[in-house]
């Protein structure tokens, strides 16, 4: 008998600003997965790292990289506080966020 793994395992993602939680792939990136559910929260630019709109910090959880995160936007000091880009990393488990930029409701 194969097993087949289902890739797209749904974790929790939790906004503390806006109290708004939502199901993310843990094969997608924190970003995608709200805008997917149409969902509001992380401010949105260009959805692949080049901007740094999506500048988050993780409070509880585990995240990976899906690629590359430019130090224009994060620094080495500002990963290791644990913040990121929200386009450019993917839920290991249940996230809870919060926006390091501006929130527009």
């Amino acid at each position: 008998m194969t097993m087949i793994l289902a890739t797209r395992t749904p974790v929790s993602v939790h906004v503390v600003q806006t109290g708004e939680t939502y199901a993310c792939g843990t094969d997608e990136s924190l970003l995608r997965g709200m805008l997917r559910l149409g969902r509001r929260g992380i401010p949105v630019g260009c959805v692949n790292g080049g901007c740094g709109v999506c500048k988050v910090r993780i409070v509880n959880g585990a995240v990976r990289a899906l690629g590359p995160i430019s130090r224009a936007h994060i620094s080495v000091d500002e990963q290791c506080a644990g913040m990121t880009l929200a386009c450019r990393v993917a839920p290991d488990c249940a996230v809870t966020l919060e926006v390091a930029g501006r929130l527009e409701r």
